[in-house]
């Protein structure tokens, strides 16, 4: 048997599982889901029929619902796609976020609705979405074929996925969703035309850089070359955008914040003397130094201590510090950061500049993190945590890589889930 129809007999295979494709295609969650919503939440509220004759007020009510209903299918869409994203905890303050929007938007233009309608939909939504991500992690574990040439077996160490190298050039009887090869290795004719056919039959074809990138959320240093120029410069349209946000997020959150400011600055005035606010210089936005400020975590002539490598178990960490860094409460003066333009509410961390210009000299492509503006919370660290030492700063700079070549709204809603998780779990601190 050839090789051709050796994957045309897998294409059968792979689509033979018709309730897995139903049951996990998006537009199937949307629609059905939509239908379901909308008439369980109307059938609670109204009669049934109601649609035969509908007023005014219920048509308010259906639309109100089923704008946040197909926003939170599609947001959780976007956000999965990402590593790491495949978490329980995102569907709640997705689905909370959209339905809070509609209902300021109600109030806002005072439309006619009806609100037992809003309450029904918005749980009957959270109970939706999380059965797709309950169906989609039994059903949806991907089952990818490994050419056995360059790197392509390293991904083998990559968890949440069935890998399954090939020997020979066919599939014979395995099922697979896609198929892996390191396109810079050398690759025997026979298995050339083996990739040529699983393209031909519909079964994707992927580099392993684009698989690795996609798994780990970190884009390698030995890869970074590989990336055309256009792609490592970030979107300026969302880049200003963004900056809207920033100055959005701060005027919404200064008000708030300002009792559990007066409150840190009066408990560290109170546990030791020195200045409430640390300052430091920090290499920034196109490798600008810029002051960023924190609140003082440490006591007054730290400086002057010995330094330790384990944050952790440093002395020199005041006993309100050692709070105050585990919530990242000693990151809130850097809302003024914001305000001035130095930072953002998400980017790659900033660095000291002496350490920066050391890492300059011991890393390549550091400095081509300044792309961007840094952030008081970033890809690297809800990931990672804290690193110090050059193996793990180099780490860091594959995440803090991946965030920018990947710069969207979307993955800056993930980071911003992330950072709430982090922050609640103090994550990374030290």
């Amino acid at each position: 048997m050839s090789e051709a129809s050796n994957v045309s007999d897998h294409r059968n295979l792979r689509h033979s599982r018709w309730y897995e494709v139903i049951l996990m295609s998006w537009p199937f969650q949307l629609l059905l889901g939509l239908l379901l919503v909308v008439g369980a939440s109307s059938l609670a509220r109204w009669e049934w029929g109601f649609w035969h004759n509908l007023t005014p007020t219920q048509i308010n009510s259906i639309v109100a619902i089923a704008v946040p209903f197909i926003a939170s299918i599609l947001t959780l869409r976007r956000l999965l796609r990402f590593p790491g994203a495949h978490s329980a905890a995102y569907p709640f303050p997705t689905v909370t976020i959209w339905y809070a929007g509609a209902i300021i938007v109600v109030f806002s233009l005072q439309v006619e609705h009806a609100r037992t309608v809003f309450v029904h939909a918005y749980v009957y939504t959270v109970i939706w979405c999380y059965l797709g991500y309950f169906i989609g992690r039994k059903y949806r574990t991907l089952k990818i074929g490994l050419l056995p040439f360059g790197n392509a077996l390293e991904l083998e160490s990559l968890p949440d996925v069935y890998w399954r190298p090939l020997d020979e050039p066919t599939l014979g009887e395995t099922r697979v969703d896609a198929v892996v090869a390191d396109l810079r290795a050398e690759i025997p004719p026979p298995w050339q035309k083996f990739l040529a056919n699983c393209t031909l039959n519909s079964i994707p074809v992927y580099h392993v850089k684009h698989i690795s990138e996609s798994m780990t959320g970190r884009v390698r240093m030995d890869h970074l070359m590989e990336n055309e120029i256009g792609s490592l410069i970030p979107s300026r349209t969302y880049a200003a955008f963004k900056r809207a946000l920033d100055l959005v997020g701060v005027a919404l959150l200064g008000i708030p914040l300002l009792p559990l400011l007066i409150v840190t600055a009066i408990a560290m005035r109170l546990e030791s003397s020195g200045p409430v606010i640390y300052r430091q210089e920090r290499m920034g936005f196109r490798g600008k130094p810029f002051i960023m400020y924190k609140f003082r975590s440490m006591c007054a002539d730290a400086d002057k201590q010995k330094h330790y490598t384990d944050g952790c178990d440093d002395p020199r960490i005041t006993r309100v510090g050692r709070i105050i860094r585990k919530y990242r409460i000693d990151e809130l003066p850097q809302l003024l950061n914001i305000v001035k333009g130095d930072m953002s509410f998400i980017g790659p961390r900033p660095e000291a500049v002496s350490l920066s210009e050391w890492y300059e000299q011991e890393i390549p492509f550091f400095s081509y993190r300044h792309v961007v503006r840094p952030g008081i919370s970033g890809w690297a660290q809800v990931e990672q945590g804290y690193a110090a030492e050059v193996e793990g700063v180099t780490i860091k700079l594959e995440y803090d890589f991946y965030y920018i070549k990947y710069f969207s709204f979307w993955l800056d809603m993930l980071i911003f889930f992330k950072t709430i998780k982090t922050i609640l779990t103090g994550f990374g601190s030290r």
